[in-house]
């Protein structure tokens, strides 16, 4: 496109030659100024509006808040359900603890009054700060702690639940020690080690202890096991063997009758024979005795666990 310019004074004519590139350029420069020109009007409107109660421009200002502030609940609400769940999941967590605190106790044998009151908030309080201010807490920051805390809870519930394994298996293995009084409330006459012989006289290993008994007082197994033997033996007369396993075997001799039979499956606690004085005996009372891998070991280490 051109344009010609013509001077009056001198008659005489100056020729612009304009292209694409001259009407970009002239576009952007129209629309700088009407965005401009927007956005100085716009702000001088609103600022006019906020020291002139007219109605119109009211209105104008009371929506451009509202939009904002529906913009900020928005945000805040969004803030508020991730919250929520992660609230959620503590609440789960800790529903979880509770749980594991409980089978702990009982499998450690503490009685529910030996346990910390659920639900009661433990005691804080301390001087307020005379050299660092305080500050209120963001809504960011505190969705950071809270994530810090769901962490923390998910740790110790791991940590927990490999205590709880751990006990459990120490519970279990218990069972198979041979640590319960094999008569209920009894008493031994003889200890392990060397003594006079009743027999001969002499100086004696005596291998195991003695609980003398009424005849016909019930004989439990001190831990569970099976039945390897329950036979007649020259001198320990009625005789029962409890293997233990790991090479641990529990021996009850001078029994009057057995209960149990070779391969039978027995539990702690379970009768398996009766006081007498058969075999090798001056009356009647319980032999106990407790080898590991043949060899004799004093009943009294384990009947003190």
């Amino acid at each position: 496109m051109d344009i010609i310019l013509v001077s009056g004074a001198s008659a005489r004519a100056k020729t612009l030659s304009l292209d694409w590139r001259h009407g970009v350029v002239i576009a952007l420069v129209v629309l700088s100024a009407l965005v401009l020109f927007t956005l100085v009007f716009n702000y001088a409107t609103l600022r006019w509006a906020a020291a002139v109660n007219h109605p119109w421009l009211q209105a104008i200002v009371l929506a451009d808040q509202r939009e904002e502030a529906q913009r900020v609940q928005e945000k805040v609400q969004g803030h508020l359900s991730t919250m929520a769940l992660k609230l959620g999941d503590l609440e789960a967590q800790v529903m979880r603890l509770d749980g594991l605190g409980d089978r702990l106790a009982r499998i450690a044998g503490l009685k529910p009054q030996e346990l910390p009151a659920k639900g009661a908030a433990p005691g804080r309080g301390g001087a307020e700060s005379t050299t660092m201010p305080s500050r209120d807490v963001g809504v960011e920051e505190f969705s950071t702690l809270l994530e810090d805390l769901r962490r923390k809870v998910d740790q110790r519930a791991d940590q927990l639940s490999v205590l709880e394994a751990l006990l459990i298996q120490n519970s279990a293995s218990l069972k198979f020690l041979p640590s319960l009084l094999p008569i209920i409330d009894g008493w031994h006459s003889s200890n392990f080690g060397y003594r006079i012989d009743p027999f001969t006289g002499r100086q004696a290993h005596h291998e195991g202890i003695d609980f003398p008994a009424e005849t016909g007082t019930p004989i439990v197994a001190a831990a569970s096991g099976k039945v390897i033997a329950a036979e007649w033996h020259r001198e320990y007369g009625k005789m029962v063997e409890i293997d233990h396993g790991n090479g641990l075997v529990s021996r009850y001799a001078h029994a009057s009758t057995l209960g149990v039979s070779e391969g039978d499956l027995v539990v702690r606690g379970q009768q398996i024979a009766a006081v007498g004085t058969t075999g090798r005996s001056t009356g009647p009372h319980l032999h106990f005795e407790v080898r590991l891998n043949g060899v004799p070991q004093n009943p009294a280490r384990f009947l003190q666990n």
